[in-house]
């Protein structure tokens, strides 16, 4: 991994924070469970990682769950929801950036968008189903959930609730790309240059 300069280590820094903020104006949507909630916080780890590279976009993921953990705590001081916070993010500003880094034009990133949402939705699914349900059974006293229970949540709630989240942050993300790749581009090429 590179070491990043001064400058991204500040931009990073910012993202972060503006992405914490963002975390923090989630909302529900009908007609998914309550503790389902949208927000717009995985914008900056992309924007990170588009200018700086992928290991920008998983620092700010990482900073954004740890502002959250520390300024919201955990009832039993285990931030299960923040650890599936930051995998999520990872599972969709990963893949976004290298099939957009294939293909570099808008459509191409509509279409790296769209991959990237489907990679997270089908793999948070199975993590859910393995360690993220349990974990919230084992460490935050949910109600135990039995094997068919847990698939009928994952299939009517998690899976298409994650490809709802992942096509409104496309929706978001293409409506700022728009105004903002040429400077994305220029920010990318002084990387690049340096």
């Amino acid at each position: 991994m590179k070491r990043l300069s001064i400058k991204a280590l500040v931009s990073i820094g910012m993202l972060s924070s503006i992405s914490y903020i963002l975390m923090l104006l989630n909302f529900p949507v009908p007609p998914f469970p309550q503790f389902l909630m949208i927000d717009f916080s995985d914008i900056p780890a992309l924007i990170a990682a588009l200018i700086f590279g992928p290991a920008a976009g998983i620092l700010v993921e990482l900073f954004k769950n740890i502002l959250d953990y520390f300024m919201t705590g955990s009832a039993t001081g285990v931030p299960v929801g923040h650890i599936a916070n930051f995998i999520a993010g990872i599972l969709f500003v990963l893949p976004t950036y290298f099939v957009y880094n294939k293909l570099k034009t808008r459509k191409g990133m509509t279409f790296a968008l769209v991959i990237g949402t489907l990679i997270m939705a089908v793999i948070m699914s199975v993590l859910n189903y393995f360690i993220i349900l349990p974990a919230y059974t084992f460490f935050l006293n949910a109600p135990l959930m039995s094997a068919p229970e847990m698939r009928t949540m994952i299939v009517t709630a998690i899976l298409p609730f994650n490809i709802v989240k992942g096509l409104f942050i496309t929706i978001v993300f293409m409506l700022i790309f728009a105004r903002m790749s040429p400077w994305i581009s220029k920010q990318g090429s002084y990387k690049n240059a340096a």
